[in-house]
């Protein structure tokens, strides 16, 4: 009896749980926060023209340049509007709104192929024996 007792308790073991987004999700979540940023760039770059920013100004320069590389498509759309110095740039916000929808776009077709969108949790047990107690 005392032999069986000591083999109950040296017996070990341990569950984890871990609870896992399904890949669709993730890759939801990194469209969603790629256009996000696009779209961010493209607000500023408005907010700085529409307020007459200096071009010159090494953060506007930076905005203007990275900002550019999504608005080429759109840059020819509208003419701007000009007034004292503050420019109205109608393109910024079709390339936001386009944008926009491509992201949804993406994300709707993803949702589509694979509509698994709950969370699984997955468990492992280890267990660990103490071989001493064994012999």
């Amino acid at each position: 009896m005392a032999d069986a007792r000591a083999r109950s308790t040296d017996h070990h073991s341990q569950v984890h749980t871990e609870v896992r987004a399904p890949m669709e999700v993730i890759v939801s979540r990194v469209i969603m926060f790629g256009f996000g940023v696009i779209e961010v760039l493209i607000g500023v770059r408005f907010v700085l023209m529409l307020l007459g920013a200096n071009a010159e100004a090494g953060f506007v320069k930076m905005i203007y340049s990275v900002s550019g590389v999504f608005m080429a498509p759109f840059v020819t759309i509208f003419n701007t509007a000009e007034v004292g110095g503050a420019v109205f740039e109608w393109s910024s916000l079709v390339a936001i709104a386009v944008y926009a929808l491509v992201a949804w776009g993406l994300v709707a077709l993803i949702r589509a192929v694979s509509p698994r969108e709950q969370s699984q949790t997955v468990e492992r047990v280890e267990s660990e024996d103490d071989s001493v107690a064994q012999q």
